[in-house]
């Protein structure tokens, strides 16, 4: 992997996993469009450099977020201390956010050697960002369809249930397809729990937060695989890089969403996904 690429697939890591649009599957698809055969996704040393990309991004969440987050952790620490549940709403929120964490630690650890398979096919990664273009479409399709059509308001982050805190999470799990967007998927699923476009982009990037630090932190022995210190200084470049485009991203998105929605993201995902799978069935890309 030459210096380029890897400031490259930095950048892509940090904007990508963010934006609705699907960071597996960019890091699949961009070396293939690329033609990048110099890079093997199953290296180690190639996986210890993604692992500290992901941490470079989860940091920039924890950063944009510390002041939310420090008073989620504060509520969720008192309400252990006290034994009981209130009304408090950083409490409220913390303990959705516990529990839509669950789904995509639970279907990780079950599903992540059956999916892993699919990692090295970008016609795969091909066919599901397109599909996440659809999910989008239909997600914003529904919420019309409830809200204007059937009359249902929507409600603030802290006055979701536990059940649609649940739903959000197996929705978010949906990420671990090569294609499907944490972002997009999750935000799908606030949308139809009634979340208006901010408050289902805040609680996805609240929600993808430990996630995405969880998974990182458990793949740092990676960083130990022989050969790894060949890419150290690539890598702490790139987690930097991946650091700085994830915040930007955060910041630019929280203020999309206040008056914007995801067909912009659903059209890019839609064009792109189709145009790259008939490139790949013409056997221009591989």
């Amino acid at each position: 992997m030459t210096d380029l690429q890897a400031m490259i697939l930095a950048l892509l890591q940090g904007v990508s996993e963010l934006f609705p649009i699907s960071s597996l599957g960019h890091t699949i698809l961009v070396p293939s469009v690329l033609r990048w055969t110099n890079i093997d996704r199953t290296d180690p040393t190639f996986l210890a450099f993604v692992v500290v990309l992901h941490l470079g991004t989860a940091l920039a969440l924890v950063l944009f977020y510390r002041r939310e987050w420090w008073s989620i952790v504060r509520a969720l620490v008192a309400s252990v201390v006290r034994g009981s549940l209130s009304d408090d709403r950083e409490e409220r929120i913390g303990w959705r956010l516990v529990v839509g964490t669950l789904p995509v630690g639970v279907l990780g650890l079950l599903l992540e050697h059956p999916v892993r398979a699919l990692f090295g096919s970008p016609a795969f990664a091909a066919i599901f960002l397109a599909l996440n273009g659809l999910v989008m479409f239909a997600g914003e399709w529904l919420r019309r369809r409830q809200h204007e059509a059937v009359g249902r308001p929507t409600r603030p982050l802290e006055a979701m249930s536990y059940a649609q805190s649940v739903v959000v999470g197996f929705a978010q799990s949906l990420a671990l397809l090569p294609g499907i967007s944490r972002s997009g998927a999750s935000m799908v699923a606030g949308l139809l729990c009634d979340l208006d476009h901010e408050d289902a982009a805040r609680y996805s990037f609240l929600l993808a937060t430990p996630v995405i630090l969880a998974a990182s932190l458990l793949e740092i022995p990676k960083l130990t695989a022989p050969g790894a210190h060949v890419v150290a200084l690539q890598a702490i470049l790139g987690g930097l890089l991946a650091a700085i485009a994830a915040y930007a991203s955060v910041a630019f998105l929280t203020r999309y969403f206040k008056s914007n929605d995801l067909r912009p993201f659903g059209w890019y995902c839609l064009l792109a996904g189709v145009i790259c799978f008939i490139l790949i069935r013409m056997g221009v890309l591989s």
